[in-house]
């Protein structure tokens, strides 16, 4: 809010809770010893307060196109790493703090200084590769290499097949303006001065800074309730998403003594408030300057902190915070029990006193040994000695900036010159309420050789002291106990490197082991909102009665804008605050109280099928005889598989402002794909016509499909010119049940498929989304007898709706789960079956639509040519023969992804084209811009087809008032649909221009403006397409469902670790058809971020809900997006040459869908990896793998030894994700001979 004020909105606010980045700027502050610092922090969590004395450098402050763009903006914008651009201030500033530290950074600083920024457009390789320019060892060749760029269009390092050598650079660096650091804003000298203590006062709490350690110590002994705070990460989330007051605030950040660093005789002290960022940096100064036997714990807490949060949170949390905390799945409390750290307690009673990091400090959930008037002062790390070994690990969903599942820390000490265990320390974090130590099975090692007996003892020990109760908290309790397992392997395995003690301690296989909610379904009694009346900047309360026009609503007319007699979800809308601020509204409406009576709720799919809670229709799609089909069928399978569904994740949510106009006019800034629904939904909300409503959009940070039709909630802007901001939407959920016949050849022969999707409390797009995924129930192959059949399953969840992809990728992933078993039942190659029951051209689908124009061979063997594919299974093979516990797989999956909307009405768009008397022209056509370039395509295409450069060509807006009755931009048609209609508006003026032209054929194009204008000639010209010859009828199943197809082939490879989930993707080649690319830059773009996307789908993004229909994951917190780090170290795109389609504008294809559903080659590639883990076990043919592919899925589906120790327990957690995701059940029987 205070940058609004100063008009300053480059920085944006995202997560709000320092998880994307989004709101990154550089704080810089002056210490006497170090000078001037500049730190990147999360402005989210940055309290106005702690900014005394530090200057704050927003994106603004370096650079603006009013100006001049810094290099730093300039070179994320020409390599194209800004889609929606929502993250892009983010990302700029993060490499600004980075440069004004280290000028001439590694490629490793760059990647660590992106650790806490997300992304949801891009796929993140353009970032790295334009920002890589800037680092010492990784400056990028421009494109002048003998074989084209050095990136390849993606990473270093990546060799194509030797006769492909045609990768292109998509920018010139040349091109960049050079950065010299010497150019920066210096510090303000008025700011270098000291700090002094300081008092604020606030609406519900008061900020104390103290500026001396005895000052600190008296205001902790008169208010030993007071929260200490020095970074803010956890507090922040309190007040900010836990509703939680802290009245008084100790802020002890500027006191030197709890900022110093002191190295002992036998070890290293740090002050509390030391950040982690700093500790660190100590560390590895240590690590450099110390004899190695001395630095086991220091490099065990570099480990840990290497993959602890993003840098900005590091930049700015205190170690003595993390302490404090007492989280249980804390990445460093494990480190410092196991290595026996000593803390020094002060108050100022009592003075100090010095407590050791033992099972005894931390007494319960959050819970220390501290007491109220108590301060942690430091943390004393000691030296290692010569015969003492230190690892730990830690386990998270994803690999950076992600909390753990499972953290342990090791530390052995040996009877010197021995293999005799003197003493042993094993702590474990995420299998008790508190960090815990495995004190009876070490005490069973003590004054033992350090052997297998030892270790096959310790395992078992540990499996019966590391139990977690069913319904622990945070759920996953078998992959839980089975990491406790795995990871101390992994510790033991780690040591045998360390120590070199081969001809002491043998290294063996360990195979001969034995091993209050909201409520969701009710009655609303009453509604008490007195108590929040009086609060601050509140005005009014709004309900359903308020509504002035109707307050049904949605795509089918079965939600309301307020709910009325009854709700139907969690988060069912029953009212609206009105407010002068975002806080003071939420404040408001969380006094509000409200009386229910409860009724019966149906949550899941499998409840739902039990009550028949469907939706109507039930669709279906066959062909051909599946009785004859399954008779000739030499082998049937039948099975279930399970996939999950998708927050969209796009960084700006949800917003509207509305601004009331005269004569009952509303005029609204959108945040929609779809202005014009958004329009009828406004207008009937509020009793008047569509044209007094005024659907303005200028851009979205990210759209998805979430904001196609969710819009609808924020449909009563009645309440005033303020704005309305949502949390995201999340993406429809299925479930399937299947049946397949092939022959002995792989051939499949018949299909029978059900689909089952929760929809949610109201049907939304549901209907449309199962109808897609129906229609690509078969993805690329050919199944002559196939049915299938889509229910939508009402339930009480808040509604799901479409994402990228619109129930196709669903589709298709149970398409390759079924060939992939076809396959491993034959004991056959997976990519053998798939290629051999590719579409052939000629050929027809399940809805009776011939394929024409069929380039799947081409992608297919293009793609294998250029992955080098045979010999990477080769080697493959080889690793894997190695290797027992970490495995290569190697995955080749197809997609073929139909153009059109299903919904035939919706194959429409039209355009609008002014040309001023300058010559400069102003473009407006019905599609939004959200990162996905269709400005920038049609602002070509009117280039083209009036002959004038783009620079003179300029598009506003997207408005309800200037281009009418406009279908959403999705479905991935807006730049066909918009395209021809741009084309045909513009070929309208040059029409009216040819005169004009044959007249003064030397002329220009502003001559011939002018001349136009001068003759009377209009220079405004409408245009419109509607996509022709299309219309299917699901009755009888015929007519021409699609306009085309786009087509795409992936393989990827995968390096799963056996022993803890966790996978690395090594390296994906895409060959994508997009016809003619009218913008090679922005295609390649889609195809990377869309595989980004689609691997989070299928390998990473989990929604978890609580038994009432809660979800628990919200926020990057605990929902994981792919970030950095997950891109494959290998990434090659390349788009189809010579395949021009003549369909859509200018011969190219739709490209933004398509290519999500290739990051299923990751899938299928880990699928791989488990099968050849699974033979080191003697488990063979076909496995059941749910999807996504999650660290917990992997281990489990990796079954071994250490499995066996950990049964399943006996009775299902209520904590633990609730199966309600995309769900898909595919039964597979096998009848094998």
């Amino acid at each position: 809010p205070a940058m609004l004020v100063m008009g300053l909105t480059g920085t944006k606010l995202g997560c709000a809770e320092g998880g994307c980045g989004a709101c990154t700027v550089m704080l810089s502050r002056y210490h006497p010893g170090t000078k001037q610092l500049h730190h990147a922090v999360n402005a989210c969590l940055a309290p106005l307060c702690s900014l005394h004395m530090a200057a704050v450098t927003t994106v603004e402050g370096i650079g603006s196109v009013a100006r001049k763009v810094h290099p730093i903006q300039e070179r994320i914008a020409k390599c194209h790493g800004s889609q929606c651009g929502f993250c892009t201030p983010g990302m700029v500033m993060s490499m600004y703090a980075l440069l004004r530290n280290n000028p001439t950074p590694k490629m490793a600083d760059v990647e660590e200084a992106f650790q806490g920024n997300l992304c949801r457009c891009t796929g993140y390789r353009p970032i790295l590769q334009g920002y890589k320019t800037f680092s010492a060892d990784g400056e990028c060749c421009g494109g002048k290499e003998k074989n084209g760029c050095c990136m390849k269009n993606g990473n270093e390092g990546l060799q194509s097949s030797e006769e492909i050598t045609d990768a292109t650079s998509l920018f010139n660096m040349e091109d960049f303006a050079p950065y010299d650091p010497t150019q920066e804003v210096i510090f303000p000298p008025e700011l270098m001065d000291s700090c002094r203590s300081l008092c604020f006062h606030g609406e519900r709490a008061t900020w104390l800074q103290p500026t001396s350690l005895k000052e600190f110590l008296l205001l902790k002994w008169k208010h030993p309730e007071a929260r200490v705070v020095v970074g803010n990460t956890e507090v922040g989330i309190e007040v900010k998403l836990k509703n939680m007051v802290h009245p008084l605030i100790l802020a002890p950040a500027f006191i030197p003594e709890l900022s110093a660093v002191t190295h002992s005789e036998d070890g290293v002290v740090f002050s509390a408030a030391c950040t982690l960022s700093h500790v660190a940096a100590e560390l590895r100064k240590a690590v450099r300057t110390l004899p190695p036997h001395q630095t086991e714990v220091f490099l065990a807490i570099l480990e840990q902190l290497r993959w602890f949060a993003g840098l900005q949170i590091r930049n700015v949390a205190a170690v003595g915070g993390n302490i404090m905390t007492a989280s249980p799945i804390s990445d460093l409390n494990p480190v410092f029990m196991a290595a026996g750290c000593k803390l020094t307690l002060m108050d100022k009673g009592n003075g100090s006193r010095e407590v050791q990091m033992d099972d005894s400090f931390f007494t319960g959930y959050r819970k220390t040994a501290v007491r109220p008037q108590e301060v942690l002062f430091s943390i004393h790390i000691p030296y290692s000695k010569k015969s003492q070994f230190v690892s730990a690990f830690k386990q998270s969903p994803r690999r950076e900036d992600d909390i753990s599942i499972v953290t342990t820390a090791m530390s052995v000490t040996f009877t010197p010159g021995t293999d005799v265990v003197e003493d042993l320390k094993l702590s474990y974090g995420g299998m008790a309420p508190i960090t815990v130590l495995a004190k009876k099975t070490a005490n069973k090692l003590l004054g033992r050789r350090w052997g297998e007996e030892l270790l096959q003892e310790a395992c078992s020990s540990l499996a019966e002291e590391m139990t977690l109760d069913p319904s622990a908290p945070g759920g996953m309790v078998t992959y839980r106990r089975t990491l406790t397992l795995s990871l101390f392997y992994k510790s033991v395995f780690h040591l045998f490197h360390l120590i070199q003690l081969f001809h002491l301690i043998p290294l063996f296989p360990l195979f001969h082991l034995i091993p209050l909610f909201p409520l969701f379904h009710l009655i609303p009694l009453s509604v008490d909102v007195s108590a929040a009346e009086g609060f601050p900047g509140v005005v009014s309360f709004l309900f359903a009665d308020d509504v002035p026009g109707s307050n049904v609503t949605g795509m089918r007319q079965d939600e309301t804008v307020f709910a009325d007699g009854q709700v139907t979800c969690v988060g069912h809308i029953i009212g609206a605050v009105v407010a002068d601020t975002q806080i003071h509204a939420q404040r408001a409406a969380k006094a509000v109280k409200i009386q229910y009576e409860e009724l019966q709720p149906v949550i899941t799919i499998q409840e739902a099928i039990a009550a028949r809670s469907f939706y109507e229709p039930i669709r279906t799609i066959q062909n051909g005889d599946l009785e004859a089909g399954f008779k000739q069928a030499e082998h049937i399978l039948e099975g279930r598989i399970h996939i999950g569904g998708q927050e969209h994740f796009y960084l700006e949510t949800h917003v509207t402002l509305a601004v009331p106009r005269e004569d009952d006019e509303m005029e609204l800034f959108v945040s929609t794909q779809a202005p014009s629904d958004s329009q009828a939904f406004v207008a009937k909300a509020l009793g008047v016509s569509a044209n007094k409503v005024l659907i303005r959009v200028k851009r979205l940070g990210g759209g998805f499909g979430g904001k196609e039709s969710r819009t609808i909630v924020l449909g009563a802007p009645w309440s005033g010119a303020s704005p309305v901001f949502l949390d995201r939407f999340h993406s429809v959920l299925h479930v399937l049940l299947l049946q397949v016949g092939f022959l002995n050849s792989g051939k499949v022969v018949a299909l029978d498929v059900s689909f089952y999707s929760n929809a949610g409390n109201s049907l939304d797009l549901s209907q449309a989304i199962m109808e897609r995924a129906l229609f690509h129930m078969e993805n690329s192959y050919r199944v002559p007898n196939i049915r299938g059949q889509g229910f939508m399953c009402r339930t009480n969840l808040p509604t799901n709706t479409a994402f990228r992809g619109f129930g196709g990728p669903q589709g298709m992933m149970v398409a390759e789960s079924w060939i992939t078993d076809v396959a491993h039942s034959l004991g056959r190659s997976a990519e053998e079956v798939r290629r051999f029951n590719l579409y052939l051209e000629g050929e027809s689908t399940p809805y009776n639509q011939i394929l024409h124009g069929l380039t799947l061979d081409r992608c297919w063997d293009e793609c294998l040519s250029r992955s080098g594919y045979e010999q990477r299974r080769a080697a493959a093979q080889l690793y894997n023969r190695q290797n027992r516990w970490t495995k290569r797989g190697l995955a080749v999956v197809p997609t073929k992804f139909g153009i059109s909307f299903t919904v035939n009405f919706l194959n429409q768009a039209g355009a609008l084209v002014h040309v001023y008397r300058d010559g400069s022209v102003l473009l407006n056509h019905g599609g939004t811009e959200m990162g996905q370039g269709l400005h920038t395509k049609m602002v070509q295409v009117a280039s083209r087809v009036l002959g004038v450069p783009c620079s003179k060509i300029h598009i506003s807006e997207t408005s309800t008032n200037t281009v009418i009755n406009t279908s959403p931009t999705a479905a991935s048609v807006s730049s066909d649909l918009n395209g021809a209609a741009v084309q045909n508006a513009c070929e309208i003026l040059q029409k009216r221009l040819e005169p004009f032209k044959a007249q003064n054929p030397k002329g220009s194009w502003e001559d011939w403006v002018k001349a136009a204008y001068f003759d009377r000639v209009s220079l405004s010209a409408n245009g419109f397409y509607r996509t022709p010859d299309l219309g299917y009828d699901f009755e009888t199943n015929s007519g021409r469902l699609f306009h085309y197809y786009s087509y795409g082939v992936a393989c990827s490879e995968v390096e799963i670790d056996c022993l803890t989930g966790a996978h690395k993707n090594l390296s994906t080649t895409i060959v994508m058809d997009v016809g003619r690319s009218l913008n090679p830059a922005i295609d390649i773009g889609q195809v990377e971020g869309g595989f980004m996307q689609g691997l989070g789908l299928f390998t990473l993004e989990e929604l978890q809900y609580s038994p009432q229909g809660v979800l628990l994951t919200r926020g990057p917190g605990s929902y994981k997006i792919p970030a950095f780090g997950d891109i494959p170290t290998e990434l090659s795109v390349s788009l189809l040459r010579d395949a021009p389609n003549d369909k859509a504008i200018f011969a190219s294809k739709a490209v933004g869908e398509p290519p999500l559903f290739l990051a299923a080659s990751i899938f299928y590639a880990i699928k791989d990896a488990i099968s050849a883990a699974r033979e080191e076990s003697g488990l063979t043919g076909p496995f059941r793998l749910d999807s996504p592919a999650s660290t917990e899925r992997i281990r489990n589906a990796c079954s071994d030894r250490f499995t066996k120790l950990v049964p399943e327990p006996q009775i299902c957690s209520i904590s633990v994700r609730v199966e309600i995701k995309l769900n898909y059940f595919i039964h597979f029987l096998c009848s094998l001979n």
